[in-house]
């Protein structure tokens, strides 16, 4: 009877665990936070009253697809960050499992880049955990509503990830043109293209 008790506890605690790392879907409220930023400042959302929505996307240092991605990211903010949606980038990447994720590591490759928008260190994959941000980059369009914050678009930024396509999809930029224009986005949910998040080995 113990044994067969100690498995449903088991079972249940996998399970939970599971439920609060499922990816959040569109349609649902987007956590807010408040995470140290490379400037050593607090962000969260209050910290753009003015926004109309959010590029929320988890990336990092060091993934080859997020590196691959880092140009388009910054792209994507200084295209829409006019328009009401800033980039908000979040490095998901615990430094204990990768130690060029470190903050001080992120702060150098954001001077070095000359990043315009945050990027927000994660302490204890809090945040990563709550949206179930998977791999690097995890894309995440959030548009502010009478509701709240609303999760619009969860995925890839486009089709392209190693940026040799003359003609691709970019999801993120037909998501924010909709939602600019007052539509619901054709399609909001893709699948995200990157490398895992990692995490540190559990004692």
């Amino acid at each position: 009877m113990k044994k067969i008790i100690f498995l449903f506890v088991m079972a249940l605690t996998a399970f939970f665990a599971e439920a609060q790392t499922a990816t959040l879907k569109a349609g649902e409220t987007a956590p807010d936070f408040k995470l140290k930023n490379v400037d050593n400042k607090e962000i969260s959302f209050a910290s753009f009253p003015k926004a109309k929505g959010f590029i929320v996307v988890f990336t990092c240092n060091t993934c080859p697809y997020a590196v691959a991605y880092e140009q388009r990211i910054m792209e994507l903010d200084k295209k829409f960050k006019p328009l009401g949606y800033p980039v908000i980038a979040i490095n998901p990447n615990d430094p204990e499992a990768s130690k060029a994720d470190s903050f001080d590591k992120m702060q150098e490759l954001a001077k070095s880049k000359k990043y315009s928008f945050p990027y927000l260190f994660d302490q204890g994959q809090v945040i990563t955990d709550k949206y179930g941000a998977k791999h690097t980059p995890h894309l995440f369009i959030v548009s502010k509503t009478a509701k709240g914050n609303v999760v619009e678009y969860v995925g890839a930024i486009d089709n392209d990830p190693e940026g040799t396509k003359t003609e691709k999809t970019k999801y993120a930029e037909d998501v924010i043109t909709a939602l600019n224009s007052n539509q619901k986005p054709a399609v909001t949910e893709t699948k995200e293209i990157g490398c895992t998040v990692k995490r540190k080995a559990k004692a």
